[in-house]
C-alpha cells in the first residue's frame, strides 16, 4: 500500500469556517496572527499605491488595444431582442463567463435556425482532444510520467454546460491518441464542494508528483489544496488522494475571496525552497502572488507580487515559465541564468483572452519585469486572437519541450450545444519558444506528432492569384486538412503602390472585403461551391508613409455559416514579417474548428466555425487575392487528415 502521508509531517485541518492564513500550525487567533493580519494589509495598501503610481503612465497604452478586445456585445448577431436569452454560468460562483451568451438574434423562438443532427454531428471533431460527451474547459496538471502524457481538464459530468465541476482524466503516448480514464478528482470535500478547479503539476526531483489546485469550499471560498498520486508506481495514476489537512492555502488578508485562484506549476530556488504563484487582483489591477514552501503544506506569501498591471482585472491560470534566448530548445520551469527570458501569462477575466509579455526575473527580490512596459500582461500580445483561454503549459521532459494546451470555447448558442451533447474541446497541443529572430515574440506550432495523421497530399506550385479573383483547389475532401502555403507578392506591384498612412485593424474592418492595392490574399476555408458560406484566413499588408510594410492576420467569420445563432467576429492582429521572408501560414482544419498560424507561429487564431452547407462533402478550399493592384503567387502542400484514435480505456471502470 502507497504511504499516504509521503511529505513533511501533517498539521491539523482547518475548521470549515476558518478563512484565516495559514502558518503552518493552523491555531487560533494569536496577537501574532493579529499582527501579521495587519502587515499583510499594509502590503496590500503599499501594491495599491505602486498601482496607481504606474496608472496615469499606462492609461494611454489601453487606447491601443482595440485589435485585441472583440465584445459580442457589439455583434450584429444579438442586435434583436430574443425571446430565449442566454444565461450567464460561472461568474457568480467566482469564475469567469463560461456561457458563450450567444442568441438567435430573432424576435421569435419560431425563426431561430433549424439545426439539424447531421449538421451538429458534423461539428464534432476528428483530432483534437474532448470527451465523449458533455462540459469542458480549462486544462489541468499536464505531465509527461512514466511513459505516459497525462491531461487532466475542468469536466462537467451531467451536461454540455458549465456547472458540478470535477477532474477529468486522459493519457496518451503522443499528444494525440488519447484513452480516457475515470474521473481523477471529484468534488466531495467540503474545501471542493463546489468545484475542483484549475490545478497544476509539479515533478519533485525523486520523480513524485505533487498537484496543487483550486477548491471552491461550501461558503464559496477559494482556497488551494493538495493532492497527490495514491500509488506512484502506476503509470496511469488513476488514484489521488487528498492530503488532509486542506486546504494549504486560504486567501490572505486583502484578497477577495473568490479572487484566488488558480495555482501554478512550481518552480525551485537557490535558496532550496518551492514557490508557486497564483492569480488574483487588488481592486482593478490584475496581480500574480507568489508563495515560498518547502514541503507543499506550509507556505509563506511574499512581500512583493510576482508582477501586477493596473486595470487588467482579475488574473486567472497565470503561467510563469523560462525560455532560451537562443530559442532551441524547451526548459524546466526551474531553469534560470544570464541565457534565459521568463513569460508570465494571465488569462483575463475580463475579456476572456489569454495575454503573455518577456521579461527578465530577479528571483532573489521575486519580481518580473517585462521587457516593454507599452506590450505588458494584459495591454499587448496575446497566445492566440480568436478562441483561445485558460492555457496551460508544462515542459516534457521526453523530448526537452515547452507545450503548451489551450481550452477552445464554442462559439454558438448553449441551445446548440444542448442539443448535440457536448461543448467545448482542446487545442492541439503546441511548443512554444521564443523567436530568436525578432527576440520578441513567442512562436507556437503544433506538436510534430499531428503530422503522424497525414494521409495522401497534394501540391500546388507557384498558382497565380490575379487581383480580385478566387481559384479552387481541387482535393477529395476539405474537412479534415493540414494546409502549409506561402505567398509572394508582385515584387514591381510593391515597389510602386502609393504610401499611405491606413489605419488598419481586422477587427473593426470589413474583413476580406476590406480591400487595399495589396490585399486581402489568403485562402477561403470551409466554403462551399457558391462561397455563400466561407470562412477566409488571411494577409493584408499596408505601406506606410516611409515605405515600411505592415502585414496583418486575419480570420473573417462574418460568412462562415448561413446560421443566426453564431459568433461571426473578424479575428487577427499584426505580425511580424521579417525581410527576405515569405507570407508563410500553417491550417489545422478539423470540422468546426479552424487553427492558423502565420510566419512560422509569430502569431495564431483559433476560431470555431459553424457552417450549415460547407460540410461533409460539401466543403470546399479556394485561394483568394482581393488585392486591387497586385498579383499574388501561392504554393501549398494540402494533406488530407486521419481521425485520431480518442476513446476509454480498456478494461477500466
Amino acid at each position: 500500500m502507497a504511504d499516504p502521508n509521503p511529505f513533511l509531517p501533517i498539521s491539523q485541518p482547518l475548521h470549515p469556517t476558518d478563512t484565516s492564513l495559514p502558518d503552518g500550525s493552523h491555531r487560533p487567533p494569536s496577537k501574532k496572527l493579529l499582527l501579521g493580519v495587519f502587515s499583510g494589509l499594509f502590503l496590500v495598501f503599499l501594491f495599491l499605491a505602486l498601482i496607481n503610481d504606474q496608472k496615469g503612465s499606462q492609461q494611454s497604452i489601453h487606447s491601443q488595444e482595440d485589435e485585441n478586445v472583440a465584445s459580442l456585445a457589439s455583434s450584429k448577431e444579438s442586435a434583436k431582442p430574443e425571446i430565449l436569452r442566454p444565461i450567464s454560468r460561472g461568474v457568480s460562483a467566482g469564475v469567469s463567463e463560461k456561457a458563450s451568451l450567444i442568441s438567435s438574434g430573432s424576435e421569435s423562438s419560431t425563426d431561430q435556425y433549424p439545426w439539424n443532427n447531421s449538421m451538429l454531428s458534423w461539428q464534432r471533431t476528428a483530432f483534437h482532444f474532448q470527451p465523449e460527451k458533455n462540459w469542458m474547459n480549462d486544462p489541468n496538471g499536464p505531465l509527461y510520467y512514466k511513459g505516459w502524457y497525462h491531461f487532466f481538464y475542468q469536466y462537467n459530468p451531467h451536461a454540455a454546460v458549465w456547472g458540478d465541476i470535477v477532474w477529468g482524466h486522459a493519457v496518451s503516448r503522443d499528444l494525440i491518441h488519447w484513452l480516457h480514464l475515470p474521473l481523477a478528482m471529484l468534488a466531495n470535500q467540503w474545501y471542493d464542494q463546489n468545484g475542483v478547479w484549475t490545478g497544476s503539476a509539479t515533478i519533485l526531483p525523486d520523480g513524485n508528483v505533487v498537484m496543487l489546485y483550486t477548491g471552491s469550499t461550501n461558503e464559496s471560498v477559494q482556497v488551494q489544496n493538495l493532492a497527490y498520486p495514491a500509488d506512484p508506481n502506476d503509470p496511469l495514476l488513476l488514484e489521488w488522494t487528498k492530503y488532509s489537512g486542506n486546504p494549504v492555502l486560504v486567501p490572505p488578508p486583502g484578497i477577495g475571496t473568490k479572487d484566488f485562484r488558480d495555482p501554478t506549476t512550481a518552480w525551485y530556488t537557490s535558496e532550496g525552497k518551492w514557490r508557486i504563484s497564483i492569480g488574483s487582483k487588488v481592486g482593478k489591477s490584475g496581480i500574480a502572488l507568489i508563495y515560498d514552501t518547502e514541503d507543499f503544506i506550509n507556505y509563506k506569501l511574499q512581500p512583493q507580487a510576482l508582477h501586477g498591471v493596473p486595470g487588467t482585472g482579475m488574473w486567472e491560470c497565470v503561467d510563469f515559465y523560462p525560455v532560451s534566448r537562443k530559442g532551441e530548445h524547451g526548459l524546466d520551469t526551474s531553469d534560470d541564468g544570464p541565457e534565459v527570458k521568463h513569460v508570465v501569462k494571465a488569462s483575463l477575466d475580463d475579456d476572456k483572452h489569454d495575454y503573455f509579455a518577456l521579461g527578465t526575473y530577479d528571483e532573489l527580490n521575486n519580481t518580473w519585469t517585462p521587457d516593454n512596459p507599452e506590450i505588458d500582461v494584459g495591454i499587448g500580445l496575446r497566445y492566440d486572437y480568436g478562441i483561445f483561454y485558460a492555457s496551460k503549459t508544462f515542459y516534457d521532459q521526453n523530448k526537452g519541450r515547452r507545450v503548451l494546451w489551450g481550452w477552445i470555447g464554442e462559439s454558438d448558442s448553449e441551445v446548440a450545444d444542448v442539443k448535440k451533447g457536448w461543448a467545448s474541446l482542446q487545442g492541439i497541443p503546441r511548443t512554444v519558444s521564443l523567436d530568436a529572430k525578432t527576440g520578441s515574440n513567442l512562436l507556437q506550432w503544433p506538436v510534430e506528432e499531428v503530422e503522424s495523421l497525414r494521409l495522401r497530399s497534394s501540391e500546388f506550385d507557384k498558382v497565380e492569384v490575379k487581383p480580385g479573383s478566387v481559384v479552387p483547389l481541387d482535393l477529395d475532401a476539405a474537412t479534415q486538412l493540414d494546409i502549409v502555403a506561402e505567398f509572394e507578392l508582385d515584387k514591381k506591384v510593391l515597389r510602386n503602390t502609393a504610401e499611405s498612412n491606413e489605419e488598419f485593424s481586422c477587427r473593426t474592418s470589413k474583413g476580406a472585403a476590406h480591400r487595399n492595392a495589396l490585399g486581402p490574399f489568403g485562402l477561403l476555408v470551409l466554403a462551399d461551391d457558391s462561397l455563400a458560406e466561407h470562412t477566409p484566413v488571411y494577409f493584408y499588408v499596408t505601406k506606410g508613409s516611409n515605405g515600411t510594410l505592415k502585414t496583418f492576420f486575419c480570420t473573417d467569420q462574418s460568412r462562415s455559416s448561413a446560421a443566426n445563432d453564431v459568433n461571426k467576429q473578424i479575428y487577427g492582429n499584426f505580425v511580424p514579417v521579417l525581410e527576405g521572408e515569405k507570407f508563410t501560414l500553417r491550417i489545422l482544419v478539423d470540422h468546426s474548428i479552424i487553427e492558423s498560424f502565420a510566419q512560422g507561429g509569430r502569431t495564431t487564431i483559433t476560431s470555431r466555425v459553424y457552417p450549415t452547407r460547407a460540410i461533409y462533402g460539401s466543403a470546399r478550399l479556394f485561394l483568394f487575392n482581393n488585392a486591387i493592384e497586385a498579383n499574388v503567387t501561392a504554393s501549398l502542400k494540402i494533406w488530407q487528415m486521419n481521425t485520431a484514435f480518442i476513446r476509454p480505456y480498456p478494461n477500466i471502470r
